[in-house]
């Protein structure tokens, strides 16, 4: 009996040497294909996302996603373009970090703050990269990165883990595993830049955006957390109905976006919601994590050139970034990060991706 031939988008995980580091380490491109035409593409270097290929309402796939082709560029400066961010996801205050009786002083990267786990974190580092045969054939990818102790400030010798996986029902699942040999905190998240368009072709201010929340964080003009929440009611950054971005990016704080408290779960669950009324793509993001930060790209000026070959100005693309709240380094009532060396941490957020607009209403 004669083997069927595959079809383009049977489910499928490849791999490619994307280029090597000054030193000779080589950085590995992995793609992941599922039958509903969903392809993601992720390198070794900082577990980045750098392509990811979605069908529109008419069936045509675009990449949605801000980055760069070559490696060298991904070694430049850029804003985190698709990386696995931490080992604390978004700023701590002062780069001041109270663990225990201890305190430690993180690199303030973010002048007066620390910001994203500081400079060269996991975000620069080439993790190791292993290919998963899972049950239902799903193609799934875990990447693995080591982190020293005082890396950055921080204490403790850190084990990392992020897995990408590609479902039949077009999700990308993004999950991760933190390990250490003292009490540490750690916080990740997945900094993709969407743009449901296509990247490069326009900006977001055509898309509708539902964030499942309306508190936020209060901060103060250097984004500086101040450890309260507020109601965002009335406000632009009330996206608890759908509404366009042209509609609220103006009036939101500084033309960047908040930090939502999503409030603890032990499952997942529906946090946000963006559709682009263009192509008609929908992304639905569910997270078990507590927190949000929406991030509008405000601080793109047009000095970065893309996949594409166009330029990338402000607002070219929207964040999503699910994460813990950065100040629970003591356990309070926005939960904890802190890490203990008996119990592993677990977070999972999926992107599902589709053309249904009904998914606003539900």
């Amino acid at each position: 009996m004669k083997k069927k031939p595959s079809s383009p988008f049977d489910p499928v995980i490849s791999s490619r040497p994307f280029g090597e580091l000054r030193d000779g380490t080589v950085v590995e491109a992995w793609t992941l294909k599922n039958p509903g035409g969903l392809e993601v593409e992720i390198i070794t270097y900082g577990g980045i996302v750098t392509r990811l290929l979605t069908p529109d309402e008419d069936g045509s796939r675009a990449d949605i996603v801000l980055g760069f082709d070559t490696l060298e560029k991904y070694l430049g400066d850029h804003p985190y373009f698709g990386a696995v961010v931490g080992r604390i996801a978004g700023r701590v205050a002062g780069g001041r970090l109270e663990v225990g009786e201890e305190s430690f002083s993180l690199d303030c990267n973010d002048p007066p703050n620390h910001l994203h786990g500081g400079p060269n974190s996991i975000d620069r580092k080439v993790w190791k990269a292993i290919a998963l045969h899972r049950p239902d054939k799903a193609p799934s990818l875990e990447l693995r990165c080591h982190s020293p102790h005082r890396e950055n400030g921080y204490p403790g010798a850190v084990d990392l883990t992020a897995r990408y996986t590609l479902t039949e029902a077009n999700e990308l699942i993004f999950e991760t595993e933190a390990r250490t040999d003292r009490i540490t905190p750690i916080s990740l998240t997945q900094h993709s830049y969407f743009n449901l368009t296509g990247e490069g072709s326009s900006t977001i201010h055509g898309h509708e955006l539902q964030i499942e929340s309306g508190q936020i964080f209060s901060v103060d003009k250097d984004m500086t957390l101040l450890g309260s929440v507020k109601s965002a009611e009335g406000s632009a950054a009330d996206f608890r109905q759908p509404k366009p971005l042209h509609e609220a990016i103006s009036g939101l704080f500084q033309k960047h976006g908040d930090l939502y408290w999503l409030g603890e779960s032990p499952t997942l669950r529906p946090v946000a919601t963006v559709r682009d009324q263009d192509s008609g793509r929908v992304l639905r993001v569910s997270s078990d994590l507590p927190c949000l930060q929406l991030y509008t790209s405000v601080s793109l000026d047009g000095s970065l050139t893309g996949k594409s070959g166009h330029r990338y100005p402000g607002f070219s693309g929207l964040c999503l970034e699910c994460e813990g709240y950065p100040q629970a380094n003591t356990p309070g009532e926005f939960g904890s990060i802190l890490v203990h060396p008996d119990t592993p941490q677990t977070s999972i957020t999926v992107y599902h991706f589709s053309t249904d607009s009904t998914l606003f209403s539900q």
